[in-house]
């Protein structure tokens, strides 16, 4: 058996700024001395291609100026607006930082699992964060506002070794060697005095703290380093000892001026970020500020700010970080770049929808923008993009309305490093939309869905004319594709079936196995479905929820599973149903497709409103494994299963976040 690589392990692994009372300064044009040596990018087009030059604000004025003139929608108000005096944002002081006196240290871990499941991630060498990392000894989780280092292996002796109560609204963390980093969002306050009062006024904003602790001694963490970043906590990828962490804020305005960014490293005092715009007018803006840390050392943090529109989709390679958002583009520049769309009546001359792609290289520390692409069309998620051979491949869905009717179909684009289009197959399934896509090397693996799942084999080993080498089409749809090896693929998504209105009915849970050997004639290996309409996993939304090791001939996916229940007083065949909450375990290969190896049960017989409510606290969100021990991860508790002996239950961990039944049960079509 040849197995398809994916990931890379890697072998290794709010607390101040609550209320201060921040001095600050008038703003007048020159405040902010801003560092020229960014890449520029120009294209000489109309409308959304009247890009220019990639530019900087001089001053905080400056900066006002240009969102008065070319914000086009309404502009948010934070705080109080109108006051004629303009005045700059306080930044928050610096704290202290620990003296720091172990990093670089490590000690051999003992009892630890000789193999162990790392986090599903798209690019091998490039790490994402999750809720839960683990090293084959330790499993390092956020559960509520709290960081828990659980001794978990082995099972039979699973503890909660220290627990750390983490101030804000814990995310995420990266693990590398006996370093964590924690990322949490903080709501914060601070005041301003305008010159015209000698009253402080109060404003706020949301931030986002970089916690690094080190886990040298994994019953006492020790908290080296507290980053202050403003905005949003919106994502973040390691690649070796680097994290790169994007924050994204609207721009808010406080005594009638924008409210800057601000970086605190731990350093030394606050500072605001150099701001980068193109001339683009939005509806709304939005800073992007792009952190880079060092995770094992003090280096001073570096950082840049983007002024751009409300981000969709973020990916990451090697050496790029690509963030891309939709906008309205005008007519007469649609026809430009998507030859497609004269297939389709423009008739009224509404704009739009397409994507622009800002493309930053990345390597150490440092962060350099180099250019801007646009595509029709808007992306599904992080896996409609990909970079191959210095070229970034991209997938989007192009639908609108016309006064002749509503159009959809979909395209395939080819950038090349400065980000112009080179290849383009465009009008791919029209009336249909994308599922889900991924690239693998020098092919494209998509699925379409509208009454039927057309499977697509797309060629792009020459970029300048990419094309479809086969499809195959089948019931049903997969929201996730993962490589299974370099001739076969998995999918993960839902089965249909038409239903007697002439509609299409979704049913249950959907595994499938897919035979691309034969690039213009792809076929279905084996399928396997999982409960009735209204089941549910976690893998569908997020793709670290799926667990596939090939080697190791072990798939696993969360289940939220509808299951009839047959009521023996009814002549009629009734039925009520009951949710049950777990995993299901397979053995999976070309040669006998699925082999369901067991389950593991969370709950059993949750309460019937779990019908709609897919955010249960026994619903299995991760599962990961150390040697042949399985362990299924929930809200409230974690199950450690024998992996050679699925019946045999090892352990079980509760986890000590606080949960709250739900009042409100979300709608399941909302998930659809």
């Amino acid at each position: 058996m040849i197995c398809f690589k994916v990931n890379m392990p890697f072998n290794g692994s709010g607390n101040m700024f609550s209320r201060r009372i921040i001095a600050f300064m008038v703003i007048s044009t020159g405040v902010i001395a801003l560092i020229i040596g960014m890449a520029m990018w120009q294209d000489g087009g109309t409308g959304i291609g009247d890009r220019g030059e990639l530019k900087k604000f001089s001053s905080a004025s400056e900066l006002k100026a240009f969102l008065q003139e070319h914000q086009t929608g309404y502009q948010d108000a934070y705080g109080i607006i109108g006051t004629d005096t303009a005045i700059r944002e306080g930044l928050p002081a610096s704290a202290p930082v620990p003296a720091i006196e172990k990093w670089g240290l490590n000690i051999p871990v003992s009892e630890s699992a000789s193999g162990y499941s790392t986090t599903n991630i798209q690019v091998e060498g490039v790490d994402e964060p999750d809720f839960v990392k683990n090293d084959g000894k330790y499993i390092y989780i956020i559960s509520g506002d709290r960081l828990l280092i659980v001794d978990a292996y082995p099972a039979e002796k699973a503890r909660v070794l220290s627990e750390i109560t983490v101030k804000g609204r814990p995310a995420e963390l990266f693990l590398n060697g006996d370093h964590l980093v924690v990322f949490s969002r903080l709501q914060e306050e601070y005041y301003l005095t305008p010159r015209s009062s000698i009253v402080p006024v109060p404003c706020s904003r949301e931030a986002t703290h970089a916690y690094v602790y080190s886990v040298r001694d994994r019953s006492r963490p020790e908290l080296l380093r507290d980053i202050n970043v403003s905005g949003s906590y919106y994502d973040a990828r390691m690649i070796g000892d680097y994290v790169y962490l994007i924050t994204s804020e609207y721009v808010r305005w406080c005594t009638g001026d924008p409210v800057l960014p601000y970086l605190d490293d731990g350093a030394g005092e606050g500072v605001s970020p150099d701001i980068y715009y193109f001339d683009i007018p939005q509806r709304s803006f939005m800073y992007y500020t792009l952190a880079a840390l060092d995770v094992r050392g003090r280096r001073e943090v570096k950082a840049e700010t983007f002024l751009l529109g409300y981000s969709t989709t973020l990916f990451a390679s090697k050496e790029n970080i690509y963030i891309a958002y939709q906008k309205e583009i005008p007519v007469r520049r649609w026809a430009e770049i998507a030859p497609a769309v004269r297939s389709v009546e423009i008739g009224d001359g509404i704009p739009r929808q397409g994507s622009i792609i800002h493309k930053f290289g990345v390597n150490g520390d440092r962060i350099t923008y180099i250019g801007m692409g646009e595509v029709p069309g808007h992306l599904l998620n992080q896996f409609s993009m990909d970079e191959y051979n210095d070229h970034l491949r991209v997938a989007t869905t192009v639908e609108g309305w016309t006064r002749e009717g509503g159009f959809l179909f979909n395209n395939v684009y080819v950038l090349d490093r400065e980000m112009k289009t080179k290849g383009r197959l465009e009008y791919i399934a029209p009336d249909e939309k994308i599922y889900s896509t991924r690239f693998v090397g020098d092919r494209l693996y998509m699925v379409t869905f509208k009454r039927i799942d057309p499977f697509f084999v797309i060629d792009l080993s020459d970029p300048e004319h990419p094309g479809i080498l086969g499809k195959l089409k089948i019931p049903g749809f997969s929201d996730y594709l993962h490589p299974y090896d370099s001739r076969h693929i998995l999918g993960i998504g839902k089965e249909t079936e038409e239903n007697q209105w002439g509609g299409v009915s979704i049913g249950g849970l959907k595994i499938a196995l897919f035979d691309v050997s034969d690039v213009n004639y792809p076929k279905l290996v084996d399928k396997v479905e999982i409960g009735e309409a209204g089941t549910d996993s976690e893998a569908l939304r997020d793709h670290k929820a799926f667990l596939f090791d090939c080697q190791k001939d072990l798939l696993v996916i969360p289940v939220r599973e509808v299951r009839k229940v047959p009521i023996p007083s009814s002549a009629q065949g009734a039925y009520s149903q009951k949710i049950w909450l777990g995993a299901y375990v397979f053995g999976v290969s070309p040669e006998k497709g699925f082999t369901l190896r067991g389950t593991v049960t969370h709950s059993s017989d949750a309460p019937p409103y779990y019908y709609y409510y897919w955010g249960a606290p026994d619903t299995v969100k991760r599962a990961l494994y150390m040697d042949d021990v399985l362990y299924t991860i929930s809200t409230r508790e974690i199950v450690m299963t024998d992996l050679k002996d699925l019946s045999r239950h090892l352990n079980r961990l509760g986890l000590p976040s606080e949960i709250a039944e739900p009042v409100y049960p979300l709608p399941l079509k909302a998930m659809e």
